[in-house]
């Protein structure tokens, strides 16, 4: 029997982190795939990034992880998004080349020498007094290994829809892994299934982006990685049409053909990326929806029309999408489809993303339960270095909710479980003003560097990017400067609304140019300062939330609490903050909303003897 230290099952987002992470901590990795022309595939949209989903990936990149590094090289454009908020969240997003991204991730992987890769169908876990012990493949052909890390994605029992035809397959004519999951549930996981989808992709020669409006790059945008100091040539732009009366009555004039409406679908779906059906039925008040024309290669012929994702048969998907400005006459290339999924219960596991029943078996990805790249990109690095870790005999490698977007994605897994498809959005975290994208590489550099993740070039890069920015915001508290008669701090004039650190930045001299993300950060830390300073004793108080009574207050009154949030609250009534908290949807984030009101309200806390 071949043996390794680590053996990963799958090879997308999260099996890519998982096995570049416990190969660089020096172990032995074997990559199972079904198809090595497949490593890293965008089954999705061709981009990366988002508002929440932009710090996962720089929080990877600071681990030392792949994500941002393959999406730097694979780039086609980049935006800000939320620019219309202030700068702490501010969300980057790239377009990435879809032939290139896969072809990078591969070679990432191909020249790590502690890394082997093997195309074969993993058909069981290999248990032993619940210990796991290695994988049998569906050549019969078994592998020893002292952890197995579980990034199975939408493979496990999938079932693919386009209008009433259904058919295993865990992506378009790619079969799914029903024996691996059969054998999950036998090692006693709790599983269910999630469904997901994508739109049809269209050839572009038969689109005329001239009805669209066009949408360029930003070219402000830093990359995502913090090794790479270089901009991107050359964007490409994308975009913006919609649907509109016509297209919504096409749909819902064949929704007796939807599987989701006919009920043959009966997993929970993605709530914040709904198909294009759920839109027109959940908001009939909308006459259009916004659709994003996306490139997919700088040599391809393929668009990605993001923001029709459906399951409906073929022959609508072609009359919907010709009723739509600009695509009149689109050729469709692929059809859209559903997908069903299975998945554990990610209660099952630990903070480690081990197993609780079986030592030494780990779940990473989508199989947890989460969608986007992104979310499983930062499970695969957690799972393969904690994998690593512990065939070390070292210390789990743990991140809190107060430390990274990565501890709070993990934490609400592990804890409260989903019965949705996960997405991670910057209002999860009630840390999301002290934990930015732009300090991403601040915060998780030293314990990266400690655990042998970046090197030590990479490492002096952050500290001296700190210390710039240290000693910048030393001076702006220092310097005054005349601003509207008045002589202020230069702090303290960065704290008026329409003010950037650009306007100043004649008077504290150079420093900050070539550190990705500094001027940014030395903006917001005097904008933000209260907030901030709030935060911190927030911080504190989280001991304390089962001591912390709730008043009777009209929770529709906290203007940042959904209504979902605020009917789960009046249907439950909780005593005390830390009741809030156990009921699940509700986030920490919204307890921090709470707790704020009451206190401005109030101007104290109660909290129970």
């Amino acid at each position: 029997m071949n043996k390794y230290d680590v053996i990963v099952v799958g090879s997308g987002h999260a099996g890519i982190e998982a096995c570049f992470s416990a190969a660089k901590l020096g172990c032995s990795v074997l990559l199972l795939t079904l198809n090595i022309d497949d490593i890293g595939k965008l089954s999705c949209n061709p981009a990366v990034g988002g508002v929440g989903k932009g710090h996962l990936v720089r929080e990877v990149d600071a681990l030392g992880g792949l994500i941002g590094k393959i999406t730097d090289k694979a780039a086609l454009s980049y935006r800000f998004l939320n620019r219309s908020k202030g700068k702490a969240v501010w969300a980057t997003r790239a377009q990435v080349d879809s032939d290139y991204y896969p072809k990078t991730a591969k070679k990432f992987l191909e020249e790590n020498k502690n890394i082997q890769i093997l195309q074969a169908k993993v058909r069981s876990i290999l248990v032993k007094n619940k210990k796991v012990c290695g994988v049998e493949t569906n050549f019969g052909e078994s592998f020893c290994g002292k952890a197995v890390i579980i990034c199975a994605g939408t493979f496990l029992k999938s079932l693919i829809h386009i209008g009433m035809n259904s058919f295993p397959g865990g992506r378009l004519a790619e079969e799914s892994s029903d024996e691996l999951f059969s054998n999950i549930k036998k090692l006693g996981f709790k599983t269910k299934h999630f469904k997901t989808g994508t739109c049809a992709r269209l050839d572009k020669r038969t689109i005329d982006f001239s009805k669209m409006l066009k949408q360029p790059s930003d070219y402000d945008v830093e990359p995502f990685s913090f090794t790479n100091r270089e901009l991107l040539k050359d964007p490409l732009a994308c975009h913006i049409t919609h649907t509109n009366k016509k297209t919504h009555k096409v749909i819902l004039k064949n929704l007796k053909y939807s599987p989701l409406y006919t009920g043959k679908i009966k997993a929970k779906g993605v709530r914040y990326c709904p198909s294009l059906e759920d839109k027109i039925i959940k908001f009939k008040d909308k006459d259009r929806h916004q659709i994003f024309i996306e490139p997919v290669g700088r040599d391809s012929i393929e668009i990605y029309p993001n923001g029709v994702s459906t399951s409906l048969p073929f022959g609508v998907q072609y009359e919907f999408i010709h009723t739509i400005e600009g695509l009149e006459n689109a050729v469709i290339l692929r059809p859209g489809y559903g997908i069903e999924h299975g998945l554990i219960d990610s209660r099952d596991l630990t903070l480690t993303l081990e197993a609780k029943k079986i030592e030494g078996l780990y779940f990473a990805g989508q199989v947890n339960g989460t969608t986007g790249y992104e979310e499983a990109a930062a499970q695969g690095a957690v799972a393969g270095i904690n994998a690593a870790l512990k065939f070390k005999k070292k210390k789990p490698f743990l991140l809190g909710r107060n430390e990274a977007f990565i501890g709070v994605l993990i934490d609400d897994l592990v804890t409260k479980g989903t019965d949705e498809p996960y997405r991670m959005f910057t209002s999860r975290c009630e840390f999301r003003l002290s934990l930015r994208e732009s300090n991403a590489d601040i915060r998780l550099a030293p314990p990266a560097f400690k655990l042998g993740l970046i090197n030590k070039k990479e490492y002096n890069y952050v500290l001296e990017k700190k210390e710039n920015i240290e000693r910048m915001i030393s001076k702006t508290r220092n310097v005054k400067i005349m601003f509207n008669k008045q002589k202020l701090t230069i702090f303290d004039v960065l704290k008026r609304p329409k003010v950037s650190y650009e306007d100043v930045s004649s008077h504290l001299g150079d420093g900050l140019d070539k550190f990705g993300g500094g001027c940014r950060e030395v903006e917001i830390e005097a904008k933000y300062e209260g907030f901030l300073r709030r935060q911190s004793v927030w911080q504190k108080e989280l001991k304390n939330l089962d001591r912390i009574k709730i008043p009777k207050i009209d929770f529709f009154k906290i203007s940042s609490l959904s209504k979902e949030v605020v009917e789960k609250l009046n249907s439950f009534k909780p005593l005390t903050l830390g009741q809030a908290l156990k009921i699940s949807g509700i986030t920490p984030a919204a307890i921090l909303n709470i707790y704020n009101f009451i206190r401005n309200k109030s101007g104290q806390i109660k909290k129970k003897v």
